[in-house]
């Protein structure tokens, strides 16, 4: 398999993903729990929160939700949606409903065509201990916090650069970064990419750097990069700002 056709099995895997029934383009609502029970629009029950928990009473039944913060989700079924709740700050529930309209019609995500000139190498360096790391969120007023395992520097046209890693999937690495072409042609807030370092090494293929559903959705939270990581150069690889934003 030449390096394009890898790549377009990639690309055609992550839109797959990206159409899942009940996946973020499935969002169709976002809402902050309160202190005191309140029902919301199409759902049943009431919905709350506390200091350590979110809580749903449905007739005599009251389910209890205790999360980690900015850790992932639950989710219940409610008729033909899911609905999510999670903890950011707060407790907030959405609802993924297969029949939303920006699932209906997603065709895709625009992308650079695949160069290898930016599959670059770089050099893992953990740091002595894990540090927790506070960002930033596309919403305003939240935070998130990470741990950043170590970070990764390489070289591009002759000059160093240094990006923090937080933990990924599996083992991997997941670095969140802008470069020149953020509000350009890539999304502002940020794109992601994955990474696995193997003895000290890692590779960084910025054909695969992907947008985070933020940029598909204004229902979802996520975190901005952490500080420094900002290329003062245009990364003209991977994934374009989405057809939901143009």
């Amino acid at each position: 398999m030449s390096f394009a056709e890898d790549w377009q099995t990639w690309k055609t895997d992550r839109e797959k993903s990206l159409a899942d029934p009940y996946g973020w383009l499935a969002l169709v609502s976002l809402d902050w729990l309160e202190n005191a029970p309140r029902t919301y629009d199409g759902l049943p029950g009431e919905w709350w929160q506390d200091d350590d928990a979110a809580y749903w009473r449905d007739g005599s039944d009251t389910q209890r939700f205790e999360l980690v913060q900015s850790g992932p989700g639950t989710r219940v079924s409610v008729g033909d949606v899911e609905v999510e709740i999670a903890r950011r700050g707060g407790y907030l529930i959405r609802v993924h409903d297969p029949k939303a309209e920006v699932l209906r019609n997603f065709h895709g995500v625009p992308s650079y065509e695949p160069q290898q000139q930016w599959v670059l190498e770089g050099v893992y360096e953990p740091f002595d201990t894990p540090i927790p790391t506070t960002v930033g969120a596309v919403v305003e007023g939240l935070s998130h916090v990470y741990e950043a395992p170590g970070r990764v520097r390489f070289t591009h046209k002759g000059t160093e650069h240094t990006l923090t890693a937080f933990n990924g999937r599996n083992g991997g690495l997941n670095i969140l970064f802008t470069d020149a072409t953020s509000g350009v042609t890539t999304y502002a807030a940020n794109r992601s990419l994955n990474a696995t370092p193997v003895e000290g090494k890692v590779v960084l293929d910025f054909n695969r750097a992907t947008n985070l559903p933020c940029a598909f959705t204004d229902f979802a939270t996520c975190p901005l990069p952490p500080e420094g990581n900002h290329l003062p150069f245009g990364v003209e690889a991977g994934e374009k700002i989405p057809h939901e934003r143009g």
